[in-house]
């Protein structure tokens, strides 16, 4: 047999362990982009089996291959205008009819397939018999039964991929028979398309399916082809008219039923159920976390404990990395001498970088929570949770979904929208989904909440990822009653089984989710930092007058008076100097004379005079510099929020970019502002210049305010319009003002600031 290069794709509904099967194939080699001309996912894997080099490219979950989202278009133009070599349809064995009717749609359409019955054993513990080679002969397709979490079927999977992939490739395409009346309509429209050199990859008969099943994309295409296409769509019409006034249905609806049937009859004969069907582990369990308000509350429970038990375990790795960095700057800052090229990489890269970077092991904590979550199925169920609420401000659990996804990041979670058949749906969950605490702002809240409320950091950060998905219902339903009016759509929503997930799941998807933020780290936060450690720098005030130079020098004179004065005194009592370990146990019994601890208060005085007149000058030149001219702009219109520092102006400003930066900056700025022995950590630094009522107004602030870069280019693609991104630009921070100022100053009312 030839080796050969192939490419396959992995094709299924949602939930159906497709993303399971995909990381068992591929493993760790893989790669995430977008399918060209749009933002959906596009992700690629590879392989080698037995020569082959084979690529793997795992398509969006779809129900179908009717162009109803974006998804589903996506998934059929790749299949039939790319050619993969091989489909591979990844079909639930214990939702089995169900799982069918997309294999039918690529029956259809005359693409090389192999079906993987996958979850065969939750299939089996059901009671269920699969007789497998009358099953193949009746789809015309080989079975792989397997178990994507454990790996189980992949070599037989991957075999049977190289012998359709390597065989002489024969359509099927007439699977169905849809009754007389469809199949006459069929055959007319199916002389008109066989000619048709435009559309040639497209099978005539699919063709004709789809124009009465009144597929848009589909009738476009038509349309626009040459020369008889306007004469086909017309036919089309003329068809579905017929068809309607026969069954006084709509044909697709016909069709649907004719494809179900097909399966039904199939499972029929090929499928045995050994025990009744009865309430299995997941219905029971379902019961409980369903609830209607006990789900809601064990839904509540579950986030707090993620967030708790990611600041927990993440505070010791915090401050070993944070160790790390404190080392590094001093060592970097000790092998270079005095100028600008050391403050660019003590203060700008390591101060700025280097705190975010501390911040990795509670990203990671959370992401791996989040796919615990996911590839256990519970996630579903939180959608399904939250249906009842979300029916209420006129959308439905399928929103809420990229709303969870959120808490990862809100580029994705926006793109997940276009699994909504809605346009109205898809763009008010756009516009909310960056109210979703996303992990970017994560080191803000740990930060801020471990410098303010140290006994219970993790309580606080929970009530701003609660406090995001209230004020996400609540402008969501604002939108849909007066911005985007109109009807709710159903929710129908298949839940998952119940499965414990595999490590090596968990920890690819973790993975994925982590490399994009530190990449993050190592492009858009370095070059930020950068930039913020020259505004920052440039220009200087350089002490025109001298003011500042004759402050410094006197202070100098001071302190090294009051280090003879106290070498005197020493001399004088005959106590040892400092530095022995004699001397030290005695000033820990605070024994020294009364004349020495005097002129040793006399010269902590002087030095910390010196220090206050050194970093006077250091506060003067970051004031003067265009970072504190931005900072101090900004204050006048966040005073009222309890922000009364250019700084915290200078970070705000600075977090547009990204909500990491805002950690970034402030690292830069306090870096730049402390002056050698006396300066203090960040947190600590933080806790001098404010309360913590301004603390979390500023988390609020920052949970709210304007999305990322990235985010509104991603708002604007969606939705096509430069409105909308505008639109969610100008509420987003209107309502972190507002919300800011209602916590600072109702704070202050109630005594607390």
């Amino acid at each position: 047999m030839a080796k050969a290069k192939l490419t396959i794709a992995l094709a299924g509904n949602p939930n159906c362990g497709k993303t399971t099967i995909f990381n068992a194939i591929t493993g760790a080699r893989q790669h995430v982009g977008n399918y060209p001309g749009v933002t959906v996912e596009r992700k690629e894997g590879y392989c080698d089996y037995e020569g082959h080099e084979i690529t793997v490219v795992d398509l969006p979950g779809t129900y179908s291959l009717t162009a109803h989202s974006l998804d589903e278009l996506v998934a059929r133009h790749f299949i039939v205008e790319e050619r993969p070599d091989v489909v591979v349809d990844i079909v639930d064995s214990s939702n089995l009819e169900r799982n069918l009717y997309l294999a039918t749609q690529l029956i259809e359409l005359g693409v090389p397939l192999v079906l993987a019955f996958n979850m065969s054993d939750t299939a089996e513990s059901r009671g269920f018999k699969f007789d497998y080679e009358q099953l193949s002969k009746l789809l015309v397709a080989p079975i792989v039964p397997t178990v994507g979490h454990r790996g189980t079927g992949i070599e037989e999977l991957l075999a049977a991929v190289v012998q359709v992939a390597t065989s002489e490739r024969r359509r099927h395409e007439h699977m169905v028979h849809y009754g007389r009346e469809v199949e006459a309509e069929i055959a007319k429209l199916h002389g008109f398309l066989a000619g048709e050199s435009a559309l040639g990859y497209y099978p005539p008969r699919w063709l004709a399916v789809k124009l009465l099943e009144n597929d848009e994309e589909v009738r476009d295409k038509v349309a626009q082809s040459k020369p008889r296409g306007g004469e086909v769509v017309a036919q089309a019409g003329t068809s579905v008219e017929h068809l309607h006034k026969i069954y006084e249905d709509l044909p697709e609806v016909v069709i649907a039923e004719a494809r179900y049937g097909f399966i039904s009859g199939a499972c029929e004969e090929t499928v045995q159920s050994t025990v009744e069907t009865r309430h299995d582990m997941s219905d029971r369990i379902d019961k409980v976390l369903c609830h209607r308000i006990g789900g809601l509350l064990i839904f509540g429970g579950l986030m707090w404990l993620v967030f708790l038990l990611t600041f927990a375990l993440g505070e010791p790795l915090m401050g070993w990395i944070d160790g790390f960095f404190g080392w590094l700057g001093v060592a970097v800052g000790a092998a270079l001498p005095a100028g600008y090229l050391r403050s660019l990489l003590v203060d700008g890269i390591i101060g700025g970088v280097g705190g975010v970077l501390v911040f990795v092991p509670n990203i990671l904590l959370l992401f791996l929570a989040i796919a615990f979550l996911e590839d256990s199925g519970y996630m579903a169920r939180a959608a399904f949770i939250m249906d009842r609420i979300m029916h209420k401000i006129g959308l439905h659990g399928k929103s809420f979904i990229p709303m969870l996804i959120g808490f990862g990041c809100n580029i994705p979670a926006m793109m997940a929208t276009r699994t909504l058949e809605n346009r109205r749906d898809r763009l008010v969950t756009i516009m909310v989904a960056p109210l979703m605490s996303c992990s970017a702002r994560l080191p803000v809240y740990i930060l801020l909440a471990g410098a303010f409320f140290p006994n219970r950091p993790w309580n606080v950060i929970f009530s701003l990822y609660v406090l995001g998905v209230v004020l996400a219902i609540v402008m969501a339903k604002l939108f849909r009653k007066y911005l985007l009016p109109g009807p709710s759509t159903p929710f129908v929503m298949e839940l998952p089984p119940y499965r414990l997930p595999t490590a090596r799941g968990v920890v690819i998807h973790m993975w994925q989710r982590a490399w994009l933020y530190l990449k993050r780290a190592g492009t858009i936060l370095l070059g930020v930092s950068v930039l913020m450690w020259v505004l920052s720098t440039f220009p200087r005030y350089g002490d025109p007058d001298g003011a500042y130079a004759d402050r410094i020098a006197a202070a100098e004179t001071g302190l090294q008076t009051a280090g003879k004065a106290l070498q005197e005194a020493m001399t004088a009592e005959g106590v040892e100097p400092l530095g022995t370990e004699a001397a030290a146990a005695v000033r820990a019994r605070a024994a020294l004379p009364e004349s020495v601890r005097a002129a040793m208060s006399v010269q902590n005085e002087a030095a910390v005079e010196l220090g206050k007149c050194r970093n006077d000058l250091v506060q003067k030149d970051l004031s003067h510099s265009y970072a504190g001219r931005i900072g101090r702009a900004i204050v006048p219109v966040i005073r009222p929020l309890g922000f009364d520092d250019w700084k915290l102006g200078t970070a705000l400003f600075a977090g547009f970019g990204a909500k990491e930066v805002v950690v970034a900056t402030l690292g830069t700025l306090y870096s730049l502002g402390e002056t050698g022995e006396g300066s203090l950590p960040l947190r600590e630094a933080l806790r001098e210049d404010m309360t913590p009522l301004q603390g979390y107004s500023l988390m609020v602030f920052v949970l709210l305010y304007i999305p990322c870069v990235a985010a509104i280019i991603v708002i604007k693609k969606e939705t096509g319009s430069w409105r909308w991104m505008f639109l969610t630009i100008g509420y987003t921070t209107t309502l972190a003002w507002v919300a800011s100022f209602l916590v600072y100053q109702g704070g202050r009312l109630l005594g607390l600031g």
